[in-house]
């Protein structure tokens, strides 16, 4: 009875992601590379870019592409936070 207690109480908020790509910017900056020698690597249209810029979320195809040109893991460019609105 307890665990359908926690199950319930864990699902009165709706559960939404935050995406910081500040990993990323710093990555960029790291490798003196700019936003828009990355797009040109990786053929990354300009949405997709804004959409980072944003902190909204992209394709995983995306930050594949990325963590290919870049040489890392989608953990060194992108954070997803979960946050939990009260409703």
């Amino acid at each position: 009875m307890l665990t359908f207690s926690i199950v319930r109480i864990a699902w009165k908020g709706v559960l939404n992601m935050i995406y910081s790509y500040n990993k990323l910017w710093k990555l960029l900056i790291d490798k003196k590379m700019k936003k828009k020698d990355l797009m040109a690597v990786t053929d990354i249209n300009a949405s997709t870019m804004a959409k980072m810029g944003k902190d909204l979320p992209v394709s995983m195809e995306v930050l594949g592409r990325i963590c290919k040109a870049l040489n890392c893991d989608v953990g060194d460019i992108v954070e997803m936070i979960p946050e939990i609105d009260k409703q």
